[in-house]
C-alpha cells in the first residue's frame, strides 16, 4: 500500500473502531479496538483530566479530547513547516494554579517555549481556543524534543531540551515557583541552567544510570552525571560511553533486577530497538552494557513507554515506527507503520502486535486508563493520525 492509499483510508473512516489481535503474541489476555481521532502531522499527545469531570482526556497539538467520546475540540493553532507541526510535545501542568490543566510547548525551529491556558469550563464549553502566554524565548533552535522530569528531586519538574546538532549547549531550564501577579498570570517562571557547554546529540533520558541515587541526563552520545551538590550552580560530568541517533525517551531501568539500571533505546531514524543490559564497569570506572537486539524489523522507534498492559504488575514495552519521519528518507521510511508491545519472558523479550498497517507513532507515548475500565490504553500522535489504542478484553 503506497502513502496516499493509506491516507485514502484513513479518511474514509474504514479502520475506525475496528478490534485487532494477534492471537500468536505473549499478551494472550490483551487485545485492541482502535479509534482514530483526526488526521493531520502533529507528533505530541498527553493525556490528563482537562475539564474537571473526573475522566481522563487526550491532548495532542491543535485539539483536545474528551471522554468518554473523545470528540475534537480546539486548543491552539500551530504552524505547518516542511511536512510537520511546528510542535515537538505536548506536557501538561497547572501554570497558573486555578486547579485546571494547562499545556506546555515548545517547538523544533522557533526558540519560544509557550503556555497555553485552559479557558475554564465555560470557555470550553464554547470551543475557545486556549490563550497562549510566552514563558521564555531559549534563543535556542534545532531542537529536536523535551521532556518534563523532575531531575533534583525538589518536586518541581525541570524542562529538559534535546538538539540534534552536537554542537549546541545541553541546557535545564528549570521550573521556579514565584509569587502570582494576577489572575490568568503564571505562577512560575523557567529559569536556565547550564549543563553543558557544547555537547548534545539527537536521543534523550532521565534517570540514574550509575545507580547513585541521583537522576543523570542521557543524550545520543553518551550521559551527564548529576553532581553530588549544586547541581544547577555548575556544569555535569560528561561521560562519552555510546554513540547513537537515539530515541526520545532514552528508558532507564533495571530490567533484569540485578541492581544495575538498564538502558531501553530505539535508533530513532533507522532500525533496531534495543535492551542495553549494564553489566561491570571497566577497569577505569567507565560504564558497560551488553547491547542486545530486541526488535530489527521496523525502523524509526523514535519514542518508547512503558506501563502495564496485562495488569500483571509487570510493565510492558510499547514502541513502534515514526511515519515519515524526514519525510520518508530515512531507512525504511516509506514502509507502514505499526506499533508493538513487548513482554520480558525468561530473560528475552517477547513481541505482540498492538496493531499494523494504520498506526504509527510520533513523538510520545501516552498511556493511561481512559473508559475506566482499569485496563491501560494508548494515545498516539504522528503522520498517521492520532489515535486511541483501547485495551479490551
Amino acid at each position: 500500500m503506497n502513502r496516499k492509499s493509506l491516507i485514502a483510508l484513513l479518511l474514509s473512516g474504514v479502520f475506525v473502531s475496528n478490534t485487532y489481535a494477534d492471537e500468536t503474541n505473549s499478551l494472550k489476555t490483551v487485545h485492541w479496538k482502535i479509534d482514530q481521532l483526526t488526521l493531520d502531522a502533529n507528533e505530541g499527545c498527553a493525556i490528563g483530566d482537562v475539564d474537571g469531570d473526573g475522566k481522563p482526556d487526550v491532548v495532542a497539538g491543535r485539539n483536545w479530547y474528551p471522554a468518554p467520546d473523545f470528540k475534537p475540540r480546539p486548543l491552539r493553532t500551530i504552524e505547518d513547516w516542511n511536512g510537520y507541526v511546528e510542535s515537538n510535545g505536548d506536557f501538561l501542568m497547572d501554570v497558573n494554579g486555578d486547579g485546571r490543566i494547562d499545556v506546555v510547548a515548545g517547538s523544533f525551529i522557533p526558540t519560544e517555549v509557550a503556555w497555553y491556558e485552559n479557558p475554564g469550563s465555560e470557555g470550553l464549553r464554547l470551543g475557545q481556543t486556549w490563550k497562549r502566554h510566552l514563558f521564555v524565548d531559549t534563543k535556542a533552535s534545532q531542537n529536536e524534543a523535551q521532556l518534563m522530569e523532575d531531575l533534583d528531586g525538589d518536586g518541581l519538574k525541570e524542562w529538559v531540551v534535546n538538539s540534534w546538532n552536537k554542537e549546541n549547549p545541553m541546557i535545564v531550564w528549570r521550573f521556579i515557583k514565584s509569587d502570582p501577579t494576577g489572575t490568568g498570570k503564571a505562577i512560575y517562571r523557567l529559569e536556565q541552567a547550564l549543563i553543558g557547554k557544547s555537547g548534545n546529540q539527537h536521543g534523550m533520558g532521565v534517570g540514574d544510570i550509575n545507580n547513585d541515587g541521583r537522576a543523570d541526563i542521557l543524550i545520543g552520545s553518551g550521559w551527564y552525571e548529576q553532581p553530588s551538590e549544586n547541581p544547577w550552580g555548575q556544569t555535569w560530568k560528561f561521560h562519552p560511553d555510546w554513540n547513537i541517533q537515539g530515541s526520545i525517551p532514552m528508558l532507564v531501568r533495571d530490567i533484569d533486577h540485578d541492581g544495575k539500571n538498564d538502558v531501553l533505546v530505539g535508533a530513532g531514524h533507522d532500525y533496531g530497538l534495543f535492551w542495553w543490559r549494564q553489566i561491570a564497569p571497566t577497569s577505569e570506572g567507565s560504564l558497560q552494557f551488553d547491547k542486545r537486539m530486541i526488535d530489527k524489523d521496523f525502523s524509526q522507534p523514535h519514542a518508547l513507554a512503558l506501563a502495564d498492559l496485562d495488569g500483571d504488575g509487570v510493565d510492558e514495552l510499547i514502541s513502534g515506527k515514526r511515519y515519515f519521519a524526514h519525510n520518508g528518507g530515512d531507512p525504511g521510511g516509506k514502509d507502514m507503520p505499526e506499533i508493538n508491545a513487548y513482554k520480558l519472558v525468561n530473560g528475552e523479550f517477547q513481541k505482540s502486535k498492538i496493531e499494523q498497517g494504520h498506526v504509527g507513532i510520533g513523538l510520545q507515548i501516552a498511556t493511561g486508563d481512559l473508559n475506566g475500565d482499569k485496563r491501560i490504553d494508548v494515545a498516539v500522535s504522528g503522520k498517521s493520525g492520532t489515535f486511541i489504542l483501547f485495551n479490551v478484553p
